[in-house]
């Protein structure tokens, strides 16, 4: 079991109107992470639109060499990177939200 001080228990149950202290540590978690899954879809969001296309298809087209930028450039393998990020921690954090 882990001990918490009292100050941060209070402020547990003061920023989630809750009393019993483990409720309030799973609803702060869980709202961190629709934050944290918000924020995500809106960069994923970003990349579709740049791009025209799903992650799944911009790396499809990458690895057969169809994309019709040079994936080797910089911005190119830049925007695969970030996109393939924030697609994976999009489906880790929605496995773990309650």
């Amino acid at each position: 079991m882990i001990a918490i001080s009292p100050k941060l228990s209070e402020f547990l149950t003061k920023a989630t109107q809750t009393s019993d202290l483990e409720t309030a540590f799973w609803r702060v978690c869980n709202e961190y992470l629709t934050m944290k899954i918000a924020a995500l879809h809106t960069i994923i969001a970003d990349y579709e639109h740049k791009w025209g296309m799903s992650f799944d298809e911009f790396s499809r087209q990458s690895r057969e060499g169809t994309l019709k930028e040079n994936i080797y450039s910089w911005e190119v393998e830049q925007d695969f990177w970030e996109w393939e990020r924030a697609d994976t921690l999009l489906r880790q954090y929605e496995d773990m939200i309650l």
